[in-house]
């Protein structure tokens, strides 16, 4: 007498239905579910195409598993046929899941249909947004703390994340620039109540006006330097504007009073959120694309100001009296420092420079 079960096992077989569901079954427990579309009479294991063999694995799933494959590789996109519109609800679902797009990865799911010879495609990226490194100011203990302690305004975090980037601090560790520099896709620079030491840029007596920072001034540097060699995008404001003109080969004026007959008040007595003067820029220049005016009216704060520039280098802007309120160094990708502070938007084009280094620092 014949066995139940062995009865039923040779009815799968005989019953071509029955044997594709177990067929099917049996493979989907293994993880080797095939795409629909594959031939059926493609043998498991045998060479095939590329993206023949990725959609043969686990159908959507196997879609999913590719694009995190190539964000993890550094390949940030993923190309599948337009019918696997159910790979994209997918992957969508899991990354909001795993906070992909809120988290690590800070960006943003595109999803672009580009036609080819085999029909239009679906590609499905991840476009993060740039992390800016900010450089921090530095106290001795005191009013914060009876500790050393940073300090950063708030609008400078501010009006990076209004741009579109996330803000990152810097600390004082000249000998981590090259790290930092490794984990941000752009550079701030910023200002403070204090001076580049004159020993930078070859001068070896100090106006007596001058106040210096050293452990930050050389953690800025090392920055500068370090980002101007990997061609990424820098922006330099007020004494980081200072900063950078010496390392492209610049000199400053140690005392604009001193130096500047019938200068403004470029210390301005009004609130700094105000303008202080206005300023002309130079046609055809970066600042002068990215605003796109002739002048802009700008806050002040500042006792030196750049004298001359390197041979890279070239002036973007001046003051009325002839100071100059801005350098760039058009050879490189995003170079750009001015004298003002743009962080409190005072003019419409304070934004727009703002923009236009967020974009350029976009991955």
């Amino acid at each position: 007498m014949l066995d139940p079960a062995a009865l039923r096992v040779i009815g799968a077989k005989n019953d071509p239905a029955k044997a594709e569901m177990h067929r099917r079954r049996s493979t989907h427990r293994a993880g080797l579910e095939r795409d629909p579309k594959v031939a059926p009479h493609q043998a498991r294991g045998t060479k095939c195409p590329r993206g023949l063999a990725h959609r043969q694995q686990l159908g959507v799933r196997a879609g999913v598993r590719a694009c995190f494959h190539r964000i993890a590789t550094g390949r940030q996109h993923c190309a599948v046929r337009s019918g696997h519109d159910r790979a994209h609800r997918h992957f969508a679902a899991l990354c909001g899941k795993l906070r992909l797009l809120q988290g690590q990865f800070h960006g943003a799911f595109i999803r672009v249909q580009t036609p080819s010879n085999t029909g239009t495609k679906t590609r499905m990226s991840i476009r993060r947004k740039p992390l800016i490194g900010i450089t921090l100011d530095s106290e001795q203990p005191g009013g914060y703390s009876v500790y050393p302690w940073y300090a950063l305004r708030t609008n400078y975090a501010a009006a990076i994340a209004s741009a579109g980037g996330v803000p990152v601090a810097l600390p004082h560790h000249h000998d981590l620039a090259s790290d930092l520099l490794d984990a941000i896709d752009g550079l701030v620079v910023t200002g403070g109540a204090f001076d580049v030491d004159p020993a930078m840029y070859g001068e070896a007596h100090a106006h007596a006006t001058v106040t210096l920072k050293a452990g930050r001034t050389q953690a800025e540097r090392a920055l500068l330097d370090g980002a101007l060699a990997r061609d990424m995008p820098v922006l330099g404001i007020c004494g980081g504007e200072q900063l950078l003109a010496v390392a492209l080969g610049g000199t400053l004026i140690q005392h604009i009073p001193d130096s500047v007959p019938n200068a403004l008040p470029h210390e301005q007595p009004n609130p700094r959120n105000e303008a202080g003067h206005a300023i002309t820029l130079v046609e055809g220049t970066l600042l002068h694309r990215i605003v796109g005016a002739a002048e802009m009216q700008v806050n002040s704060s500042h006792h030196q100001a750049v004298q001359a520039t390197g041979p890279a280098a070239q002036v973007n802007c001046r003051a009325p009296d002839g100071v100059i309120e801005g350098v760039e160094d058009m050879r490189r990708r995003f170079c750009l420092g001015v004298q003002w502070h743009p962080e409190f938007l005072i003019d419409p084009g304070d934004a727009r420079i703002f923009a236009a280094f967020i974009q350029a620092a976009t991955p």
